[in-house]
């Protein structure tokens, strides 16, 4: 689940920043990947909460960072806002909900890339984006997209379309659902 999760927030935040190659791949995306397993592991064994990639980066990337100064310059704010931690507290979760709203909306912009007019492309789109609030989970939205894709075109006579990791990814994701 965790590399769904890191793989969907990578690349939301990479095309935000316009740091994904001419066929819409990220570049050297195994270094990012290392670092999120990495963490993760360092993480578990340390008892601390989940450590993975999150879309919070967008605002960042929003804001023109596009290298790893602004996650170090966030690092240490994070550092000394520990000491003010009582004060933040009490502010109400409604004044900062607004800030994930703008995030998101910020990764709506790639939406424009998806060719509308294409049933078999637009609504496995848009399940996936409708699934991954319902669902609570970015990996449950990339299922959800994933097995519509493979049926919708299977049911549109156009399979070849349709890599042989994908099929084998639906099924495995199809007998998920039915068996969890």
């Amino acid at each position: 689940v965790d590399i769904f999760d890191t793989v969907g927030t990578l690349v939301g935040v990479a095309s935000k920043a316009e740091m994904l190659d001419e066929n819409g791949r990220l570049p050297r995306v195994g270094r990012a990947l290392l670092a999120d397993a990495i963490g993760t592991v360092a993480g578990a064994c340390l008892g601390t909460s989940t450590v993975t990639t999150f879309v919070e980066s967008a605002s960042g990337v929003a804001e023109g960072g596009r290298t790893g100064l602004t996650a170090l310059s966030t690092a240490i704010m994070f550092g000394l806002s520990l000491f003010f931690a009582p004060i933040f507290t009490m502010v109400p979760s409604a004044a900062t909900a607004p800030v994930l709203v703008i995030v998101g909306l910020f990764m709506m912009s790639p939406i424009k890339k998806i060719d509308l007019d294409d049933y078999t492309e637009a609504i496995p789109a848009f399940l996936t984006i409708i699934m991954m609030p319902f669902a609570y989970s970015i990996a449950e939205g990339i299922v959800f997209g994933m097995v519509s894709y493979v049926v919708l075109k299977i049911l549109a006579r156009r399979g070849k379309e349709v890599s042989p990791i994908m099929f084998v990814l639906a099924a495995l994701f199809v007998l998920r659902i039915i068996f969890s």
